[in-house]
């Protein structure tokens, strides 16, 4: 590294300046009078220019000195801003995520579980959403659902989402298990408020008439359905994500296999281009968990 000035004579040389008065630079630097004027001379000697016109009760500025400060001044500035990152980034060990609560308690409950115990140092605060998000600025991740053909820009697909459709184990239609698509027009349906497209889309799969929504159960939670669903009120289809759990543990089964792409997506959106160690890790997790649900 090349022979620079020492970092004290430089801030003395733009406080100085900014004041046109030792004086009153030694009062924001805190320290004395004299101390200011020996580091300015320091570096004028450093330099082998003077920088000031000491006049009896004032300074000014000589042509070098005009000259130098703007440069002085920036690299000050810099350093400061990237000491102030460092120290703030060092700090935050909090990442904020605003999820909608059916993806939160189903997926990334467990998401957060594995990333706690590898990272006990860091803490995740979840913003639960039913149909929007939280204001922008609250979160450093914001996972949203969104129409395939609409997503945000600078959001990121986590993953290719199916649909499912469960019931509970034993469930029944007429007195028989349900087994066969055309017992779904007679089946009690879980109708979840607000996506009409999922039976929609069941009923082009098995190439049935439209499933009417007369008479069923509906809500506008996604696991408030699929707990209707465990409890044997009905059967429902919703994203595979969503449904996941309770078919790993049996509380609700596939009555007949299917494979309908989900026009509603999860996506992930990500606050800041250079983001705090923190978030920058969890982000990081969040991506890799997602890429191992679609696998």
């Amino acid at each position: 590294m090349k022979n620079l000035p020492h970092l004290t004579f430089l801030r003395s040389f733009e406080a100085a300046a900014r004041h046109l008065s030792f004086t009153s630079a030694s009062e924001e630097l805190n320290c004395t009078q004299s101390a200011v004027s020996n580091h300015v001379r320091s570096l004028e000697e450093f330099i082998g220019r003077p920088l000031f016109v000491r006049l009896p009760r004032s300074l000014s500025l000589t042509e070098v000195g005009e000259a130098y400060l703007p440069s002085v001044r920036h690299a000050l500035q810099e350093i400061d801003t990237a000491t102030e990152s460092l120290i703030s980034q060092k700090r935050k060990r909090e990442v904020v995520v605003s999820c909608p609560t059916s993806l939160a308690s189903m997926w990334l409950a467990g998401v957060l579980r594995d990333f706690t115990a590898a990272h006990p140092d860091v803490q995740v605060k979840v913003h639960g959403t039913v149909w929007s998000d939280v204001d922008e600025d609250v979160s450093d991740i914001s996972i949203t659902m969104n129409y395939a053909e609409d997503i945000p820009h600078g959001a990121v697909q986590l993953w290719a989402e199916r649909l499912v459709l469960v019931c509970a184990p034993g469930f029944e239609v007429d007195g028989e298990p349900l087994s066969r698509p055309e017992q779904l027009s007679q089946a009690q349906r879980i109708q979840v408020l607000g996506r009409p497209v999922y039976w929609e889309l069941v009923a082009k799969h098995f190439d049935l008439p439209p499933l009417v929504s007369a008479g069923q159960h509906q809500t506008d939670v996604s696991t408030l359905a699929l707990e209707l669903a465990a409890e044997g009120m009905g059967c429902v289809a919703l994203p595979r994500a969503v449904v996941l759990p309770y078919l790993q543990r049996g509380l609700v089964v596939e009555p007949m296999a299917t494979d309908i792409v989900n026009p509603w997506v999860y996506c992930a959106k990500f606050k800041d281009r250079t983001p705090a160690p923190a978030v920058k890790l969890f982000k990081s997790w969040l991506l890799n968990a997602a890429t191992r649900l679609e696998g």
